[in-house]
C-alpha cells in the first residue's frame, strides 16, 4: 500500500489552491494589487503549495506528468530568496490561470492514489 505522505502532500496542494480560489473570488488584477492582505495570503499559500510539490519529489511527475514541476519548485525558491522581484500580476496570473488545472490534476491523482497502477 502506498505511503500516506504523498496523499497528504496532494491534499496540501488541493487545500491551498482552494484557499487561493476563495481569497481571489470575484477579484480582478486591480483589486488584487490593491488588497495587500489578500496578496500576502495568496503568496503564503503558493509557498506551501511549492513546498508540498518539493516534498512529493520524483513522485510528482509520476502522479501528474503534465505539470511544470520544475517551475513550481523554482517559484518556491524565488518566493523565499528573491521575494522583492515578484510582481503582483505574476502571482495573480498563477492563481487564476495556472492553479485551476494543477488543482484538478492533484485531485485526480489523489482520487487514483489507491489504484494499483500507481507506484
Amino acid at each position: 500500500m502506498p505511503s500516506n505522505r504523498a496523499a497528504r502532500r496532494l491534499q496540501d496542494i488541493i487545500d491551498n489552491a482552494h484557499a487561493i480560489f476563495t481569497y481571489t473570488e470575484g477579484m480582478d488584477l486591480t483589486a488584487f494589487e490593491e488588497d495587500r492582505r489578500t496578496y500576502d495570503a495568496v503568496e503564503r499559500c503558493l509557498q506551501r503549495f511549492s513546498e508540498a510539490a518539493a516534498k512529493l519529489g520524483d513522485l510528482a511527475p509520476v502522479l501528474m506528468p503534465d505539470q511544470p514541476w520544475q517551475k513550481i519548485r523554482a517559484f518556491g525558491n524565488v518566493m523565499r530568496h528573491e521575494y522583492d522581484a515578484i510582481r503582483e500580476d505574476m502571482v495573480f496570473e498563477i492563481a487564476t490561470k495556472d492553479l485551476p488545472g494543477l488543482c484538478a490534476a492533484a485531485a485526480e491523482a489523489l482520487r487514483l492514489w489507491d489504484s494499483p497502477k500507481l507506484p
